[in-house]
């Protein structure tokens, strides 16, 4: 495997550079051929005895251990087991690859362990794609959207963290199918008829979040949804692009039109969100990057929380529902689980394709504790 992985890196250069600063001041990637941080431990039990990894479960040892001072961009952890089993633990910066290149590498580095050709093959040419337009136009209020000022000041007394716990439900394609028969039903009436499962399955997991918030009706919540630009620029960019092209949608309701406004009314809101983030948008924030370079504005990602460690009455929302985890293969056969252990803000869901028999989705869901059991209790319930 680790010879492999050396092979891959040579298609995925910059997992193995170094943030460095360009002549003009500005953050880039030296693609050095650095390298990447492998660790490898042997653990005396079967993976069959530690499954499910599901929370509660504790899981932090099978991930490198630190990511403190450590320079390079990925840090791979091999975790075997005495069965012969294996469980590849990662840690990796944001700022290179978002979700859906990382998926593309596991793949390439297995189809070379097994001694087949990577194919397809990487697109790695980035200043083809993400090329600010001459003068720039910018058309949306990116300072505000995806950007705050930074204050660059210290509330007076630390904000402690909230305790919060995460929960993982499953919900089968038969209760999947089900929602979208509701969701096309509520609108009948509508032109628009089409919801993917994200979309459906979103618009159910806001309501029951929702519900067990206990919020007053007429406060607003939002959920931060990521958005792949590859097939919304023009021309659609290759799945196979290694970079980060992701950016975000907002689709924003009062709290009494996600519990008492139908299913299509929140599915339908959450996909008029998503379709604002278009071509346009992508390159209206290209030429937004380039002028905040140039001007040397310190700005702050509004992705954090403005407030300790929680987003409510708002949610955030990654979906892998589309990443290649299905062609994941060392040799031994598919993936039997995939887990994010680390989610440390109340408030946020990562959608999972389950590796359970006859597939379905897992939503893994970082809540407070008093509303665990809440949304357990009504998780499936299409009321």
């Amino acid at each position: 495997m680790k010879e492999a992985l050396s092979k891959v890196l040579l298609y995925f250069p910059h997992l193995a550079g170094r943030f460095t600063v360009d002549s003009q001041g500005r953050t880039c990637i030296a693609l050095n051929n650095a390298g990447i941080r492998v660790t490898e431990t042997y653990l005396h039990t079967s993976i069959s005895e530690n499954l499910p990894f599901e929370p509660p479960k504790e899981v932090s040892h099978l991930l490198p251990s630190s990511i403190e001072g450590i320079e390079g961009l990925l840090q791979i952890q091999l975790n075997r087991y005495a069965c012969g089993g294996l469980v590849i633990g990662l840690t990796a910066h944001h700022r290179v690859y978002d979700g859906q290149s990382m998926s593309g590498f596991f793949v390439a580095w297995a189809r070379l362990v097994r001694g087949l050709d990577i194919d397809p093959l990487p697109y790695l040419d980035r200043h083809k794609i993400l090329v600010p337009r001459n003068p720039p136009i910018i058309e949306f209020d990116h300072h505000s959207i995806e950007f705050r000022k930074t204050t660059n000041t210290l509330p007076d007394t630390p904000i402690p963290s909230s305790p919060i716990e995460v929960l993982s439900i499953s919900f089968s394609n038969e209760f999947i199918n089900k929602l979208k028969v509701k969701v096309l039903n509520d609108n009948q009436t509508d032109v628009f008829h089409g919801h993917s499962t994200f979309e459906c399955l979103l618009a159910h997991v806001w309501k029951k979040v929702t519900l067990a918030r206990e919020l007053k009706l007429d406060e607003w919540t939002q959920v931060r949804v990521a958005v792949n630009g590859r097939t919304r620029m023009k021309p659609p960019v290759p799945m196979e692009f290694v970079g980060n092209l992701v950016l975000w949608a907002y689709p924003k309701l009062r709290v009494k039109e996600v519990l008492h406004g139908s299913y299509g009314h929140v599915a339908k809101a959450i996909h008029d969100a998503v379709a604002k983030i278009d071509h346009k948008y992508f390159e209206s924030f290209i030429d937004f990057g380039e002028k905040a370079s140039r001007d040397e504005e310190e700005l702050e990602a509004t992705s954090q929380p403005e407030i300790g460690n929680m987003l409510c009455p708002n949610l955030e929302v990654d979906s892998w529902i589309r990443f290649q985890f299905h062609e994941l293969d060392f040799g031994g056969g598919g993936p039997c689980a995939f887990y994010s252990p680390n989610m440390p803000v109340e408030g946020q869901l990562i959608f999972i394709p389950s590796c359970q028999e006859g597939g379905g989705v897992d939503v893994v869901m970082s809540l407070f504790p008093q509303h665990v059991q809440l949304v357990k209790r009504s998780s499936h319930s299409l009321e």
